[in-house]
């Protein structure tokens, strides 16, 4: 089975497309090469992967098998989208994020340095799709930098989780996190703020502070 490549693709230098691939699929209603996709160097895409025209992907970009990213999405450089993962439209990525396996995101904002483990839904829907109202109420997620969000957990729509903050495996978050936060629950109730939290391991004081490490890392030499 071979990858299928739509026109308008542009894919930089060292870029290694497993097959079979589906690059640059028009989005319903589009002509092929109507909209562009651009895919950054040394991109690694796994087979069954499919990217649909009227992306932006950076540098260094990852999948595991089975992603789908659907249009107008923007990725920055060094990301990688785990297996079976699903991007819907408007989502935007920003560099060194790391979106594990099955997960589903919409109209997402996440920063840089952000870290979703595996079955993460970030929900975009208030109401059901009957409702009149529905596209005016619509609205995404944001995931400021550095923060960390355990497996299973549930995003509702226009959350905000906080800069280098964490949440909880299975967790239902209904509420914006505080920045430097930890929360756990359904529903995800403040338990501690990150500096709290020790090393099981005993290597590090304070295990999810940023930059990780470093003073202790000199100080162990």
């Amino acid at each position: 089975m071979n990858n299928i490549l739509y026109p308008n693709v542009e894919i930089k230098e060292n870029a290694n497309i497993e097959p079979p691939c589906i690059i640059g699929k028009p989005p319903r209603g589009a002509k092929p090469g109507k909209l562009p996709l651009k895919i950054g160097r040394n991109a690694i895409i796994r087979p069954f992967t499919t990217i649909y025209a009227g992306s932006e992907i950076g540098d260094n970009f990852q999948t595991g098998q089975g992603v789908s990213i659907r249009e107008d999405n923007k990725i920055g450089n060094g990301v990688s989208i785990g297996t079976n993962s699903v991007l819907e439209f408007g989502n935007r990525i920003g560099n060194n994020s790391r979106i594990h396996s099955n997960c589903f995101l919409e109209m997402v904002t996440i920063g840089s340095n952000v870290f979703v483990g595996p079955n993460v839904v970030f929900t975009d829907d208030p109401h059901p799709m009957d409702c009149p109202k529905y596209k005016e109420c619509k609205k995404g997620a944001v995931v400021e930098d550095f923060a960390k969000i355990g497996a299973n957990s549930t995003i509702l729509p226009g959350i905000r989780i906080g800069r280098n903050s964490l949440v909880g495996a299975g967790s239902v978050v209904t509420k914006d996190v505080p920045e430097n936060s930890v929360v756990v629950g359904n529903p995800a109730k403040v338990i501690k703020t990150i500096d709290q939290l020790t090393c099981e391991a005993g290597f590090f004081d304070k295990p999810y502070s940023w930059p990780p490490y470093k003073d202790e890392e000199k100080d162990s030499k």
